[in-house]
């Protein structure tokens, strides 16, 4: 079943004497993952209020891992396009369709932002794409 008010669940195990630092900073991970990261002003207060300000470098430092530790406006505007695929046909078992499915037309299609792509190069524009391999 899914948590609808996962800080409410969070807050009883954050202050509580039982669990140990690191079973807090567990917690306080599971919470920036399944949130998929939280405001620095969050973070800062669940550290400050657990008092695990000199272990706090353990969930900073998820950022070097690719983990949206702290998520911003400007990190969510470089999520990619999905395309719409409701009216294609699917297999049975079939759930969802990997996102690099949608990178690779692009590319073969020659639409890739080249902000977000530097170094996908853009082909002359006499190419009609039947040389792609």
């Amino acid at each position: 079943e899914k948590v609808k008010d996962s800080m409410r669940v969070l807050l009883p195990v954050l202050l509580s004497k039982s669990h140990d630092s690191y079973d807090k900073i567990r917690a306080i991970l599971l919470y920036i993952f399944s949130t998929n990261g939280t405001t620095q002003e969050n973070l800062d207060k669940l550290i400050q209020n657990v008092q695990i300000e000199s272990d706090s470098d353990m969930i900073r430092n998820w950022k070097y891992l690719d983990v949206p530790v702290i998520s911003s406006f400007v990190a969510q505007q470089h999520k990619y396009v999905r395309r719409d695929r409701s009216k294609e046909e699917t297999f049975q078992l079939s759930r969802w369709t990997p996102v690099i499915k949608d990178v690779m037309e692009d590319a073969i299609e020659n639409k890739l932002d080249s902000k977000d792509w530097p170094y996908c190069s853009r082909c002359p524009p006499t190419w009609n794409g039947s040389g792609a391999i």
